[in-house]
């Protein structure tokens, strides 16, 4: 059978996958006063075990350096403490890792051991280890993106300073934070229902009186129409090149059997091809595994950066909203008649005028720093990852010109 493959305590140091989605994290990395990385992590079944490392000079901390071991929950209660927290509502919040998802892998592991019997030992061997090698790039990738979550939050000027990221890297205990029952995610269905048309609302009713934000909120709409779009074909991509993997491991597995059976000169150009076939689904899986982390992963991970990016606008819409009503509110407090009642409500409608166009300013300010350092950050990050990528293409390219190469010489010199 599987000899255990995708059993609990598969302990996984992450290495160079932490770098697979942005070149953020490795920027003046050490010039930051608080820095911090998934040294470890721990797959049990159904949930993984973060290792959060962190190394600090800020006075708020009670040491300079600590581990902690976290779930994927208790990030999604620090995203949501962000998200909920209205000192950020003129802040990019970045977007929450997605939860660990490692059914398709586990399934197909699964339907390779029901399905030994049917192939050979040398066939059953290799899809193993293809299989296995797509388990862990997924494990690698969960840890990149959640590491990549509180490296955004650690480096931020304002949120490296928020208590509840302090208490989720420094407090040494379970958070108790458990993930959502049916009935809170049927709520938060619902809430999400009724923030989209909220935004379709504020969308269609409020006219930004600043061109900066009108002109971002339509080039976002349409630039994370544009990734999802991307970010779709360049998985099907990276199937095709898995498809295309499986394929040699089967053809180089058909040639080895049959160079079994013909035995002389024949038996050496069959084995020789087959070792060939193998080689090059190496490469080819190689290229596929590059075009995920370079390229899909880059695109997924902007899409949700950029829908964080539409949620900071929809945002300051609902604050100008609130800001026109409190004007339409006050000049109506004043159009009353000046009596003791009336001067009051005309006091109350300032005070609320005031605080509405405070928050309105101050979230436009900070919107516009946030909407310019994101345009520079995800510029960089797609120049790296696209660089990288077209590097390693030229790479496999000539690997697999070369093994054909030699393949060839071998040949004919037999």
């Amino acid at each position: 059978m599987m000899d255990g493959i995708c059993e609990t305590n598969d302990i996984i140091n992450n290495g160079p996958a932490k770098k697979s989605i942005s070149n953020e994290s490795s920027l003046e990395h050490n010039e930051k006063p608080l820095q911090v990385d998934i040294s470890d992590a721990l797959s049990e079944k159904d949930k993984v075990k973060f290792t959060v490392h962190t190394k600090t000079s800020l006075p708020a901390f009670q040491k300079a350096e600590f581990f902690v071991v976290r779930q994927h929950e208790e990030f999604v209660w620090l995203h949501d403490r962000f998200e909920e927290n209205e000192e950020y509502a003129g802040y990019i919040i970045p977007p929450c890792p997605p939860r660990p998802d490692f059914d398709a892998s586990r399934e197909k592991l699964q339907k390779l051991g029901e399905g030994e019997g049917s192939m050979t030992r040398e066939e059953f061997m290799k899809m193993k280890q293809e299989l296995e090698a797509e388990y862990l790039a997924t494990f690698k990738k969960t840890v990149a993106m959640h590491e990549m979550f509180l490296t955004r939050l650690a480096h931020h000027p304002v949120f490296q300073n928020d208590h509840n990221l302090r208490v989720f890297l420094e407090y040494d205990q379970d958070l108790c934070v458990r993930g959502k029952n049916k009935m809170e995610m049927f709520g938060g269905l619902m809430k999400s229902f009724s923030k989209t048309k909220d935004e379709y609302y504020l969308s269609a009713t409020v006219k930004d009186v600043n061109d900066f934000f009108d002109q971002e909120i339509a080039f976002l709409t349409q630039y994370h129409q544009n990734l999802k779009d991307a970010t779709s074909r360049a998985d099907r991509q990276t199937v095709k090149h898995k498809d295309v993997a499986d394929s040699y491991i089967k053809v180089s597995a058909i040639l080895l059997q049959l160079a079994t059976t013909d035995t002389g000169k024949l038996e050496k150009l069959l084995t020789k091809i087959s070792e060939t076939f193998e080689k090059i689904r190496k490469v080819e899986g190689r290229v596929a595994s590059d075009e995920d982390l370079k390229l899909s992963d880059t695109l997924r991970y902007y899409m949700r950066d950029t829908a964080a990016g539409k949620r900071l606008l929809i945002r300051r819409l609902k604050a100008l909203h609130t800001y026109e009503t409190a004007n339409r509110a006050l000049e109506k407090a004043r159009a009353k008649n000046k009596d003791v009642h009336a001067a009051l409500e005309v006091s109350e409608a300032e005070q609320a005028q005031t605080e509405a166009c405070t928050k309105f300013e101050q979230m436009s300010l900070k919107g516009k720093e946030e909407l310019l350092d994101f345009k520079t950050r995800r510029v960089a990050a797609f120049k790296k990852n696209l660089i990288d990528l077209t590097e390693l293409e030229i790479k496999h390219a000539k690997a697999h010109a070369e093994l054909i190469k030699k393949c060839l010489t071998a040949l004919r010199d037999e």
